[in-house]
């Protein structure tokens, strides 16, 4: 089923990230492949989002309208990076991948306007509540009159392993379909091998424990596969401290959610699952 469309969506090719003229690593160098010498200024989230979206990626923007006082607009950036092309050559297979983080919430929120969710159905919602120290996604109230609190997390990665790049480079997946792969997450920079990868999100999933344990509400953890290719979902192996705060949450009461979409060429995002296998 169709749950959402980007308009005016095009195919462009990173030049540098971060942008030779704007240093920031939110900002790229793109060019279409039709005029190659023009160069424009795309955002790009997620700090390149673990490599789809880096120097040489073929990525898929929409144009950002500028509408400042006076006719003036400061922005730099032309376009936003809303998808990458992902390309498994030996396998022939070739994946659109949503790697815009608010994507991700969007589909949430479609999902719940047509009652899609297996594990929630909501009478009624809203978007972006501080509760604690954090700004929830949703919060309302489920069908069965019960308040819920929710918490959106977008999943754009996912291989034949959750293992470190230097582990996954000694092995061989030839034998392995493409849609074998594991979802994972969280994944990114960090400073020290030992460092969190997202505090932000390790902070969410305690408060929902919080919530969980102590108030009448509902809590939900939910994942946004943004990819077909992988039947698993799986917070990472690779950051231990959010993997073992998620199975505290979980044993506490919080649900996990688990959404599956696919991207066409044309920006059309179809709902594809919610029944992951799921490992904790």
């Amino acid at each position: 089923m169709e749950i959402l469309k980007l308009e005016n969506l095009r195919k462009a090719k990173i030049l540098h990230r971060p942008s030779k003229t704007c240093k920031t690593p939110y900002v790229a160098d793109a060019y279409f492949e039709e005029s190659p010498d023009v160069v424009f200024q795309a955002h790009c989230p997620s700090l390149g989002c673990c490599g789809l979206c880096e120097a040489g990626s073929n990525v898929y923007v929409t144009p950002i309208q500028k509408t400042g006082k006076s006719g003036e607009d400061k922005r730099v950036c032309s376009y936003v990076v809303y998808l990458a092309l992902f390309e498994e050559p030996e396998k022939n297979h070739k994946e659109l991948i949503g790697i815009h983080p608010k994507l991700a919430e969007t589909i949430v929120e479609k999902c719940l306007e047509k009652d899609m969710l297996e594990k929630l159905v909501a009478l009624q919602f809203q978007r972006e509540v501080t509760i604690m120290n954090s700004r929830f996604d949703f919060t309302g109230t489920t069908c069965h009159n019960n308040p819920f609190v929710l918490e959106v997390k977008n999943v754009p990665l996912a291989d034949y392993v959750d293992s470190s790049d230097k582990d996954r480079k000694k092995m061989n997946f030839k034998d392995k379909h493409f849609c074998e792969k594991i979802s994972y997450f969280p994944d990114g920079y960090r400073k020290k091998k030992n460092d969190v990868v997202s505090p932000r999100a390790l902070k969410h999933v305690k408060e929902l424990q919080i919530l969980s344990e102590t108030t009448m509400n509902e809590t939900y953890m939910c994942y946004v596969i943004q990819r077909s290719d992988s039947i698993v979902f799986q917070t990472s192996v690779m950051d231990p401290i959010y993997k073992a705060a998620v199975k505290e949450a979980v044993d506490s009461g919080v649900q996990i959610i688990t959404i599956g979409v696919s991207w066409n060429e044309d920006g059309r995002c179809f709902f594809e699952r919610d029944d992951y296998d799921i490992s904790l």
